[in-house]
């Protein structure tokens, strides 16, 4: 079932949002050679609870950090690790917090120093395909209008969307009903109304769309192990238009 929220409810969200939008503002200033995933991590845990707010993913189903941190052909739910960032790498950071009870969560991939042309690319792609979907977030359409938007200019930029990841609702719960594919026909699905709060979130990938699942039972990679890219935005349907509440 997809939970509608109040107006009350979507400023909780905001308030959520913003906590999230700040914290990946510290990681920014914080990723460069050298530094430590886990560095990165215990930046944004400690920056969420200065907030008063609380580290959605710390102890989600087990997950160790407070902040997923994956590396070139790591995808999504890269754990924080003594592993050092390098010069030329692309770093994904997915952050959630929840405050009043409510989570926002948003993902950005960054440059670690000078990046080659082919992972700037990856990036722009990837960052413009989540503005292409969230501009078909409006009242009246159909959820796969979003994915649609999102499949058709990643792939007409020579790029492939993942598929056995998906985007989701989002509200009291990090993950609630609908999921969100990024690809996919148009016009399918339940039709977007007022108060429904979505996290879009294509995940790109140079190569192959196919994944799999390292040994950890969390790190999601490339099955070509070329590079990916991810970003995300907590998204809210109202009657003016998308109200994006991360950033």
């Amino acid at each position: 079932m997809i939970i509608l929220k109040s107006d009350r409810e979507l400023q909780y969200m905001y308030e959520a949002g913003q906590i999230v939008a700040k914290t990946h503002q510290e990681i920014a200033k914080a990723v460069k050679p050298g530094v430590t995933t886990l560095e990165l991590d215990r930046i944004a845990e400690d920056f969420i609870i200065k907030c008063q707010a609380k580290p959605t993913f710390k102890n989600y189903y087990g997950f160790t950090g407070s902040i997923c941190t994956s590396i070139n052909e790591q995808v999504v739910h890269g754990i924080p690790s003594l592993r050092q960032l390098k010069v030329g790498d692309i770093i994904s950071i997915d952050i959630g917090a929840t405050l009043n009870g409510y989570v926002g969560d948003a993902a950005v991939t960054l440059p670690v120093g000078e990046i080659d042309e082919e992972a700037q690319r990856l990036i722009a792609v990837t960052k413009n395909s989540l503005a292409e979907g969230i501009k078909k977030a409006v009242v009246n359409n159909r959820l796969s209008d979003i994915s649609h938007a999102i499949q058709t200019y990643v792939e007409s930029h020579g790029y492939s969307v993942v598929r056995d990841f998906v985007g989701h609702g989002v509200g009291k719960d990090m993950h609630e009903a609908p999921e969100i594919p990024n690809y996919g026909p148009p016009g399918r699905g339940p039709r977007l109304r007022k108060g429904m709060v979505l996290a879009i979130e294509p995940m790109v990938n140079v190569g192959t769309h196919e994944v799999e699942t390292l040994l950890d039972n969390w790190t999601v990679v490339t099955k070509d192990k070329k590079l990916s890219a991810h970003f995300e935005h907590s998204v809210a349907i109202t009657d003016d238009g998308p109200w994006i509440l991360t950033e």
